[in-house]
């Protein structure tokens, strides 16, 4: 989103944007809240979770350093929260209120433009990620989710760990934990990845891809 706008209106935001800090499953927001503010993420990641009808918590997004959440109440004055949002370790993010926001779109009419563009791609993961949950088999679920969350937040050390535990990574997948355990207890058997506490040791990515790209089902 900053690096669409021009220089003025980028100093601009960060200026007025008020930065906040989060600790490890603290609550951004939660779904039904009222909202006035979008937040950019600084640091960390952070997971938007709903709830099904029949109850169930899915993950519906994860956001990274640079991913922007909360900005659909802006563009609809009385809407509410769609979902909890809550930051998965220690993380960081900008805060922008409706009035800066507007004050924004006011002076730089790319800022609309910058906008369609965001949630026409929001709109696009989610429709792939309804598609994978409902056609895609349970394995390549949890790896996909797996590389995914990587690829959005990084790893934690140059060995390649991810620090995501197994009932996260099944709330990711749309599976229950059980599942998951299943499914990494395969992959670290045949070298792909390697198991510690609340975290995940990418051995051979390469092959973790494939291994994703699969057809086979869990059996």
């Amino acid at each position: 989103m900053l690096g669409l706008l021009g220089e003025r209106e980028r100093s601009a935001l960060l200026r007025v944007g008020i930065r906040r800090r989060f600790s490890r499953g603290e609550v951004v927001f939660h779904e039904g809240d009222p909202g006035d503010s979008l937040h950019i993420v600084t640091h960390g990641a952070f997971i938007a979770r709903t709830s099904s009808t029949t109850g169930e918590v899915i993950a519906v997004n994860v956001f990274g350093p640079g991913d922007v959440f909360g900005e659909m109440v802006l563009l609809n004055p009385g809407a509410r929260r769609s979902a909890t949002v809550v930051s998965h370790g220690r993380g960081a993010t900008l805060m922008i209120g409706r009035g800066q926001f507007e004050a924004l779109r006011a002076g730089d009419t790319n800022v609309d433009r910058v906008l369609l563009a965001m949630l026409a791609e929001r709109n696009r993961a989610l429709t792939a990620q309804l598609v994978e949950l409902l056609s895609t088999p349970v394995e390549q679920r949890v790896c996909r989710r797996l590389l995914a969350f990587s690829q959005a937040v990084g790893v934690t050390s140059p060995e390649g760990w991810v620090t995501l535990n197994q009932a996260d990574l099944a709330t990711l997948a749309g599976t229950t934990r059980s599942t998951v355990n299943r499914v990494l207890r395969r992959a670290q058997d045949r070298g792909l990845i390697e198991l510690a506490r609340g975290r995940i040791h990418l051995v051979d990515e390469p092959a973790l891809r494939v291994r994703a790209q699969a057809t086979a089902r869990l059996r």
